[in-house]
């Protein structure tokens, strides 16, 4: 069987996120979307269907086949997988058939003359997706089995039990040095990664979910952590910080002061106090000290949360903040319930932010800027240098390229 897994026009409700990756690229629990499919599946997939601005540099730093550069889809027995499904375990449906939760397309069982129309009409609209598969019958998916996630905030909210459920799929060890003074509430919860390093005083509470410390993890003196929680390789945890159950720290990040039930994504810094809660952070991102998220109404009404310029009911009480790639914070900033921040911004402000700050905003209290994106290139390569990172010219034509999408995405192609 040759598998699929491909981005559709749902993507939109996942900006600022996915502007420099594929919608299966994001996390949630131990790892992203695309290797949830791949391990479900045990297999890696055959193609990928990404958008025409992802495709260079998505092909480039992650060595996946790319429809429209080197993969093929002319077998006869194709099976395609939406992106945003949150998958737990593999499922079956029959061939020329299709599994659809509401609008959404989860998953078709194609033949190669199908996949040409699919791979041409899924990035468009459901109207065309509809059109592509009109002769195909229809087939089921268990929600449990592919979670379509339609919004970043669903990833935050399944964060807990995801780490939970993979947690149950790994050998726990407790590799690494574990200093003198170290606490561990329920150790047969908790993993240690190989070459990480506990100090003392440290406290790991994995009495109401596991703990997972990946390889060459830093947890400095005086931070307590509570699971279920998933620290990504290479993290850096700061002296009295505080990371709360539903957490997920991705690789080479830095991470300090009160965290809860939040995913970054990687590379980023919030390396001072601040509360940061129910929030996804992107790549790259630098939270200033004392950076704080409101993530609860005083009404303790659903949150709204603003998506390419209309308001959505989350129809969840926890929303913190959605920031994109490269964005940066300064000291003291106070973000506001559900709010979205886009890519490449830079928010210096003494009161509170809008709720949405648009893409290469520069936002003092003098007013709103435009981020020169040149500029704002210039420093994503000082940034990225950082970690031991190059960009490359495919990543570098991605990145400038994000003006116009953020044009066209966020403000409706109005300046």
């Amino acid at each position: 069987m040759h598998l699929v897994v491909f981005e559709d026009y749902g993507f939109k409700n996942l900006l600022p996120l996915v502007y420099t990756r594929p919608v299966f690229k994001l996390r949630c629990g131990f790892d992203a979307l695309l290797h949830k499919i791949e391990t479900a599946f045990d297999q890696p997939v055959d193609a990928t269907l990404v958008r025409a601005s992802l495709r260079d540099a998505f092909h480039a730093r992650n060595e996946r086949p790319v429809i429209g550069i080197d993969a093929k889809t002319d077998s006869d027995d194709q099976l395609w997988i939406n992106g945003r499904a949150l998958m737990t375990a593999p499922f079956e449906i029959p061939a020329n058939s299709a599994a659809w939760h509401g609008d959404t397309l989860v998953a078709a069982r194609v033949n190669a003359a199908t996949a040409d129309k699919l791979a041409n009409a899924l990035l468009e609209n459901k109207a065309h997706t509809l059109d592509a598969l009109r002769e195909l019958n229809d087939a089921n998916v268990a929600h449990d089995l592919a979670h379509i996630v339609d919004y970043p905030w669903n990833l935050v909210h399944a964060n807990a039990a995801e780490i939970t459920r993979q947690f149950a799929t790994v050998e726990s060890t407790h590799a690494g040095r574990i200093d003198d003074g170290v606490h561990m509430l329920n150790p047969q919860a908790i993993h240690i990664g190989s070459g990480s390093r506990l100090m003392p005083c440290t406290v790991l509470d994995a009495e109401n979910g596991p703990i997972y410390i990946d390889d060459h993890v830093t947890v400095r003196p005086n931070v307590t952590i509570a699971g279920p929680c998933y620290i990504g390789s290479h993290c850096t945890i700061q002296s009295g910080a505080n990371i709360r159950a539903g957490t997920s720290l991705g690789m080479w990040s830095k991470v300090g002061g009160e965290v809860e039930e939040t995913i970054i994504h990687g590379y980023s810094n919030k390396q001072h106090d601040g509360f940061l809660g129910h929030s996804y952070i992107g790549e790259w991102v630098n939270l200033g000290a004392d950076t704080v998220t409101s993530d609860l109404k005083n009404t303790y009404g659903n949150v709204q949360v603003p998506i390419n310029g209309r308001l959505v009911d989350s129809e969840e009480m926890f929303v913190g903040s959605i920031i994109g790639d490269h964005t940066k914070t300064g000291i003291n900033v106070a973000l506001p319930t559900g709010c979205v921040i886009g890519f490449a911004s830079n928010i210096f402000v003494s009161s509170y932010p809008p709720k949405f700050v648009g893409s290469f905003s520069w936002l003092t209290d003098e007013g709103p800027h435009v981020n020169d994106a040149k500029r704002a290139l210039q420093v994503a390569h000082k940034v990225v240098a950082r970690r031991k990172r190059e960009m490359s010219e495919k990543e570098d034509a991605l990145f400038l390229s994000i003006v116009e999408q953020a044009l066209e995405f966020e403000f409706g192609g109005k300046n």
